[in-house]
């Protein structure tokens, strides 16, 4: 079946080139873009933990703390890669500018 999707390639190479198309495609969005997927991130650790607080279930917080914490994760390597080395660089001077 996997001939269908990848043709004659092997899976490793496939997902490798999958993961190189991503990367490629996410570092040709804007600084901006990064910062503000960098915000959901904050965002979604703050819910993430905030979620305990509320009077449910263990297993619906358990639940929660999964489904938030995975979307934080996600947010934050999306944000790395968007931004990459030189933006996080500048995130940095811009920080230490205004303290």
């Amino acid at each position: 079946m996997w001939h269908l999707f990848f043709g004659e390639m092997d899976i490793k190479a496939s997902f490798k080139t999958i993961f190189e198309r991503t990367k490629a495609y996410l570092a040709t969005l804007s600084f901006r873009t990064g910062v503000w997927v960098l915000v959901a991130c904050a965002i979604f650790y703050v819910l993430s933990f905030a979620q305990m607080l509320l009077p449910i279930s263990a297993a619906a917080k358990g639940v929660l703390w999964f489904i938030l914490f995975g979307m934080a994760k996600s947010a934050q390597y999306t944000a790395l890669a968007i931004i990459g080395a030189d933006g996080i660089r500048r995130l940095v001077r811009r920080f230490r500018k205004e303290q």
